[in-house]
């Protein structure tokens, strides 16, 4: 929410106080991936961020390494290290990576009570399990609100053949 956008639900009658919350946490304890502080961002200010992609190339750095460290270990099976300020995976000093599959942000139905993406980073298409039943809500990102719905594809079922 911007500062303007904030002011402005100030202003109505019913709002007794608006506050921005920094929390890091999910209320549990839990911190927000990828459990640095040099990354800034909270539950409800997260980003921004690259999503991986198959074939997707991201140039790697210092500040960023922490993303893209588990995906590249864990996920695509490559070692990595760090000497000197220089990454290394495989054994080969790099500055970039390109990912071999593609990654997905889980977000919770409950944003302030979901364990999600932001708690524990990005889920490779291999870990997704099961198909969708429902289409709850589709937007058009290129249109503001209410115009943005699209009713045509609203509380829609998914044939899964």
């Amino acid at each position: 929410m911007t500062e303007e956008m904030a002011e402005r639900v100030r202003g109505y009658e019913f709002v007794k106080t608006l506050e921005k919350d920094q929390s890091r946490s999910n209320g549990s304890g839990m911190q927000v991936f990828p459990y640095s502080q040099h990354f800034n961002w909270s539950r409800d200010n997260y980003g921004p961020l690259l999503m991986p992609e198959k074939g997707a190339t991201v140039e790697l750095t210092m500040d960023n390494l922490l993303l893209y460290e588990r995906i590249i270990t864990a996920y695509e099976g490559n070692t990595l290290e760090v000497k000197d300020n220089t990454i290394y995976i495989n054994g080969e000093a790099t500055s970039s990576y390109t990912f071999n599959m593609d990654y997905y942000f889980m977000l919770g139905d409950n944003r302030h009570k979901s364990a999600d993406s932001r708690y524990w980073g990005f889920v490779p298409e291999d870990h997704i399990v099961g198909r969708p039943v429902l289409v709850w809500l589709s937007l058009n990102k290129d249109k503001g609100f209410p115009g943005n719905i699209r009713w045509d594809r609203f509380f829609k079922f998914v044939r899964n053949n």
